[in-house]
């Protein structure tokens, strides 16, 4: 849809959603393609309802049940917020079976719906907060803040192995990437090229430095700078009139360009 709208093919994304999820989606265009990876690796945040009682084989509601349980006794609001405290930190997670993830080549999911068994290594993950909003079994609703590469439908079914219940994840929303607001987002039948943000607004978490015209040039050039002040690790290279020029490497008091936005003629 962006490409027919914005008439180009060169149109990226910063993060894939889970079919059955909904929420924000950082679109790229042009040149600004090329920021991505600088956006991923940046903090998730989501609504999640986990429903518990039943585990699926795609740890979401897409998905055929494969266990039920109606546990005795359900936890309390104090039980589950202790679950919920415990599974925050670095982890080492096992992503679902039905994923993005390449096995030999082949995406997981492509291989689970041809009913091909998926053993995937577990991977560390980093979540960074679990806010429990409301609970009424079988229905967890809270708001999860994630490093790059959580699965929250993974997190749904190791909260429940954890409670002895079996969970999936029942509705997943994406609220935030970085300094991005779904909030703030365009639906996708109102874009157009004068809502586009300027690529500047891609790397707004990123330390910025403003260049001269003839380090600007410099930089047009993929050659290093010196810093006006020792930065190390990625930095936003601007112009004096806010434009992106690169995005660098800061060490040992100079700037080496990963990506450069605006070549030097």
């Amino acid at each position: 849809m962006v490409r027919r709208t914005l008439g180009t093919r060169s149109v990226g994304h910063a993060g894939t959603l889970d079919p059955f999820a909904t929420g924000l989606l950082v679109v790229l265009v042009g040149r600004a393609t090329r920021l991505a990876r600088f956006i991923e690796g940046a903090e998730k945040q989501y609504d999640t309802t986990v429903r518990f009682g039943q585990a699926t084989d795609t740890d979401d509601s897409t998905g055929t049940v494969i266990r039920e349980l109606a546990p005795v006794a359900w936890p309390d609001a104090a039980q589950m917020a202790s679950a919920l405290e415990a599974m925050v930190g670095k982890q080492w997670q096992v992503p679902p079976a039905y994923s993005a993830k390449h096995v030999e080549g082949t995406r997981s999911y492509a291989l689970a719906r041809a009913g091909r068994a998926v053993e995937l290594a577990p991977v560390e993950v980093d979540v960074h907060a679990l806010e429990l909003v409301s609970w009424q079994p079988p229905e967890l609703q809270l708001e999860a803040r994630v490093g790059r590469g959580t699965y929250l439908r993974a997190l749904a079914r190791d909260l429940g192995d954890r409670l002895e219940i079996p969970a999936h994840c029942a509705a997943l929303r994406r609220t935030a990437i970085g300094p991005f607001r779904v909030t703030e987002a365009v639906e996708p039948a109102a874009l157009s090229a004068d809502r586009l943000l300027a690529p500047a607004a891609m790397v707004a978490h990123l330390p910025a430095a403003v260049l001269s015209a003839e380090g600007g040039r410099e930089v047009g050039f993929g050659r290093s700078v010196a810093q006006g002040e020792a930065v190390d690790g990625t930095g936003a290279l601007l112009a004096e009139d806010g434009r992106l020029l690169a995005v660098a490497e800061g060490r040992e008091g100079r700037w080496h360009p990963v990506v450069v936005l605006e070549p030097a003629a």
